[in-house]
């Protein structure tokens, strides 16, 4: 017996929302098992990522106690940060060319010479502020166009956040380890965008090296030069690196000897902090790294901090 029309319908109604329900629930198992593997493959690429930044890092290393033992003072330590990797194929590193049917990773770095700029640690000298090093951020603050007041301010705070537990009953603020982290103590993310060329935060006070830092930062440490006496040296330098301290009095002038009202002398022609960056590109995806190094004179070096970011990349300048 043959089924009337609105059977018909209800059947033909019936497999048609059975067909939509199949076809939605394959698609939603298809979308699952894409995220999976488009998840499975990101979190396999930050890994690998990672892992090729570590061993950049510790290549870097290596480069930096191979020049810490081979005596060549001044000159190699200068040679080595002169030379930063460019942007290169990571295949070029490798014994096998890169395969046809993967994404080719781009990647550069650089050692920078952390002393090449003041150190905000260099402020305080036995809980006390070191006279030179405030005659020095002055001159700076001056230079580059930042209120004496934020300047009062820092140091202010930098006394607090570096005073032994329980000297004061004043909530002391953290020790900042980075530049950045120096809005604790009052200097404006504006202010730091102008010093940050010429100033950094380590672990302890430090010299500046006279073989890295800017004309900016020389004439900032000596009392006595100005900006075109300073801009001098450094052209001076650039032919010749400065193996002592009395190579430098020619350019700068008799050098004041450090004594408990002055503070400990602000220059030098050695190293012992330096910054490793790292840049690996992957398509359209750049992950950067930037370690401090310590080189102890005689010993090996050892990474005191790390940070990590990803940044998307700019297909117009990201190069080859």
């Amino acid at each position: 017996m043959s089924k009337n029309p609105i059977q018909r319908g209800a059947a033909l109604l019936a497999a048609m929302l059975t067909v939509t329900l199949v076809a939605t629930l394959a698609a939603a198992a298809l979308w699952q098992q894409w995220r999976g593997v488009e998840i499975e493959t990101a979190e396999r690429s930050r890994i690998q990522s990672a892992w090729i930044l570590t061993g950049a890092l510790d290549l870097a290393r290596l480069f930096l106690r191979q020049d810490g033992r081979s005596g060549n003072g001044p000159k190699g330590t200068a040679d080595l940060l002169s030379t930063p990797l460019a942007e290169t194929p990571l295949s070029t590193f490798l014994s096998q060319d890169a395969s046809d049917d993967g994404e080719e990773a781009y990647m550069s770095g650089q050692i920078v010479d952390a002393q090449s700029r003041i150190n905000i640690m260099s402020l305080v000298n036995v809980q006390k502020l070191s006279p030179a090093a405030h005659a020095a951020f002055v001159k700076l603050f001056a230079l580059v166009g930042v209120p004496l007041e934020q300047l009062d301010l820092l140091e202010q705070n930098l006394l607090l956040a570096l005073a032994p537990p329980g000297a004061t009953d004043t909530l002391a603020p953290l020790v900042p380890q980075r530049l950045e982290e120096l809005t604790w103590l009052g200097l404006s993310a504006p202010s730091q965008q102008l010093l940050k060329p010429y100033v950094t935060v380590l672990p302890a006070a430090t010299t500046v090296n006279l073989n890295s830092a800017s004309a900016e930062v020389i004439y900032a440490v000596f009392p006595q030069l100005d900006l075109s006496s300073a801009q001098r040296l450094v052209q001076q330098r650039q032919l010749k690196h400065f193996a002592t301290l009395s190579e430098v009095v020619p350019f700068v002038g008799a050098l004041p000897e450090a004594n408990a009202s002055t503070g400990p002398a602000l220059y030098d022609v050695t190293t012992t902090y330096f910054e490793v960056q790292g840049r690996l590109r992957l398509d359209q995806t750049v992950l950067e790294e930037k370690s401090l190094v310590q080189r102890p004179i005689g010993g090996d070096p050892n990474t005191l901090w790390r940070q990590r970011w990803v940044s998307e990349s700019v297909a117009a300048s990201a190069g080859p």
